[in-house]
């Protein structure tokens, strides 16, 4: 099919690697994440609830933003300070590469 009318800004594939992680949280709040690794987003994570469908992009300076994780994924504060310490194991350094 040809998309005359559709002016792309960029169209690529690459090789990622994604995690898929299930886990409950000390306050009783269940988790289904798929996490995904690419060469995009400057190193950061590619953080998907498949609870809800919400996804982010998430590194180191993301979870220390103040509300960050409670708005993208729309939890409670205690909630999203139990899935950063979560995150925070999985996130690495940001690496700039350009």
């Amino acid at each position: 099919m040809l998309l005359p009318d559709y002016d792309f800004m960029s169209d690529s594939t690459e090789n990622t690697s994604t995690r898929f992680v299930t886990f409950i949280t000390p306050g009783y709040k269940r988790f289904d994440l798929a996490i995904t690794s690419t060469s995009r987003f400057y190193g950061k994570m590619l953080v998907t609830d498949l609870q809800n469908g919400r996804t982010a992009i998430i590194g180191p300076d993301d979870l220390e933003e103040e509300g960050y994780i409670e708005y993208t994924f729309k939890l409670t504060e205690e909630e999203a300070a139990e899935l950063s310490e979560f995150l925070s194991l999985i996130v690495g350094t940001v690496n700039f590469t350009d």
